[in-house]
């Protein structure tokens, strides 16, 4: 088994979250699931804070997280240190987040986005890696200090 990446939404991303699961799942991660677990109307925040507070430990590499647009979950998520999450609605856009800024947190916008188109984004980026160099020093310019 490879790593296991952690998965979390609101109601509006709970169904494509339960189709990427199966997806990560025939890729081979193994998946832990922070929720939401059904339809019902619930808060982002409730299933993404504990999910980015567990990467941010160091308990897993890297996640995914779903809602609506991706903003809210994506803007929840950043706010813990040593994350990067990223709002990605295509392939190019994933790709450049991980080499370029080493995301560890896709953000995808379920209202925005088919089945198909996010399954491939969540393989470019699981797949693609961080290029260093240049980018490292400017990654490393993101956590404020103070």
């Amino acid at each position: 088994m490879k790593e296991r990446i952690c998965i979390g939404s609101d109601h509006a991303g709970y169904h494509l979250k339960e189709r990427v699961k199966v997806v990560l799942e025939e890729m081979g991660y193994g998946v832990v699931d922070f929720g939401t677990d059904g339809e019902s109307s619930v808060d982002y925040p409730d299933f993404i804070h504990p999910l980015a507070s567990a990467i941010s430990r160091g308990e897993y590499g890297r996640g995914v997280i779903i809602c609506g647009s991706g903003n809210g979950v994506s803007m929840t998520a950043n706010k813990y240190r040593g994350i990067r999450a990223a709002l990605c609605w295509n392939g190019e856009i994933a790709a450049l987040a991980r080499m370029h800024n080493d995301a560890n947190i896709l953000a995808l916008p379920a209202r925005y986005v088919i089945d198909d188109e996010a399954f491939g984004i969540v393989e470019i980026f699981l797949s693609t890696p961080f290029e260093g160099g240049r980018h490292q020093t400017r990654v490393e310019k993101i956590n404020i200090t103070t």
